[in-house]
């Protein structure tokens, strides 16, 4: 077999290993789209327009179809800028409605679907590469039936962002320095949170370079060589990997005449901001001023000391350094993030290293009780996404 023929027996079994857990998870959303299309019809809306045409789907939208530049002022001298919102998402969209019959909306819906099955496929495979494939496939399904999933299939960014995160991942697990630095670039172009995808690339390749001199020092001087041009690939994709956040994030600067800061500015127009939790814990600890909030509030509680146990279980477990320092990111900054506490859920989605000790923990019950755990769940977190995008707040 060329080389070529051999790269695409891999990805047709590669694919042939993750059909379960593909189709496992289109069922779940499946199941939440149709409670979401019964309760909305119930109530008289329209849950494609809930999926699509709602709060930060709108101003996707708005940048693929007028670019940026728009910004709402608000009575209290708040400023909404578009300039908020990176742009990978919107110009996706402009690609989808420029080649195609759909609207910006159609297509941020058709991006969002592509890219959650995206992500629930590079979910299975960082998962079985680190533990094997039935947790892979414990791993996606707990993926898809989290509270939240609905946000999946929206046209926002979340499943966008996991895809490319989760694949770069991957790719920083099996030694693909480049293409690792490529996806880390295209995730910060996606949030602002990409840079937890750059510091998972600089620090596994920071500890690949320790590790090769370490044993280069063990074996003496005539050590066992590394593959040929592999650090000159793993510098290439520390290079990379910033460059999509930081290319942004400096053009913002200079379009508002904020410097390379400028874009913090445009988020604390929104209100948003690292506080270092203060205002979330302010926000808890009023709940506890009355009730039956208070029980909101003590849900909020355990939430947050469940994502403690689990990233001190993934540390446990010896998950590698990538996703470890990837996932302590992306908690930090949703938890410790000034900004609208209804969305905090929702910036917790990629987080999926979280769920690997629970995937290792279904993964060792039997496949019944297994399968009756995963349909009890999905069942609620279909019922629960259906009533909560049908609430007055946005997700």
């Amino acid at each position: 077999m060329t080389d070529l023929e051999t790269r695409a027996a891999g990805r047709r079994g590669a694919l042939r290993r993750a059909a379960p857990a593909l189709l496992g998870y289109a069922a779940v959303r499946a199941l939440g789209l149709l409670a979401l299309a019964l309760w909305s019809a119930a109530r008289g809306k329209s849950a494609y327009t809930l999926l699509t045409a709602r709060w930060d789907s709108l101003w996707y939208t708005g940048v693929a179809e007028l670019g940026y530049g728009y910004e709402v002022r608000l009575p209290d001298g708040d400023v909404h800028s578009n300039l908020a919102f990176f742009p990978l998402l919107p110009w996706l969209e402009r690609l989808g409605a420029a080649v195609g019959p759909l609207s910006y909306a159609d297509a941020g819906f058709v991006v969002s679907l592509l890219a959650s099955l995206a992500a629930a496929w590079g979910i299975f495979a960082v998962a079985e590469h680190v533990y094997d494939r039935r947790v892979g496939l414990c791993a996606v399904l707990l993926w898809a039936v989290l509270p939240v999933g609905v946000v999946q299939s929206m046209a926002y960014s979340e499943s966008l962002f996991t895809a490319l995160a989760a694949w770069s991942l991957y790719a920083v697990l099996t030694g693909r320095w480049v293409t690792a630095g490529t996806l880390a670039a295209l995730a910060g172009l996606t949030r602002p949170v990409g840079l937890a995808v750059t510091a998972a690339v600089w620090a596994a390749a920071v500890a690949a370079f320790a590790r090769d001199r370490s044993r280069a020092g063990a074996d003496g001087a005539h050590g066992p060589p590394s593959a040929p041009g592999e650090g000159a690939r793993r510098v290439l994709g520390m290079l990379l990997a910033p460059l999509g956040a930081a290319g942004y994030v400096l053009w913002v600067g200079h379009r508002t005449g904020g410097g390379p800061l400028g874009y913090l500015d445009v988020q604390a127009g929104w209100r948003n901001g690292f506080d270092g939790g203060a205002a979330f814990a302010r926000f808890v600890a009023e709940k506890f001023t009355s009730f039956p909030a208070a029980l909101a509030g003590a849900a909020l509680v355990v939430g947050v000391a469940l994502l403690v146990r689990l990233y001190v279980a993934g540390v446990r477990q010896r998950q590698p350094l990538a996703l470890l320092l990837y996932t302590g990111i992306v908690v930090l900054l949703a938890l410790c993030a000034s900004s609208y506490f209804g969305s905090k859920p929702r910036l917790l989605l990629p987080a999926f290293p979280l769920l690997l000790p629970l995937a290792r923990a279904l993964a060792r019950a039997r496949t019944s009780r297994a399968a009756a755990v995963v349909c009890g769940v999905a069942v609620a977190a279909a019922v629960y996404g259906a009533f909560w995008l049908n609430g007055s707040g946005p997700p």
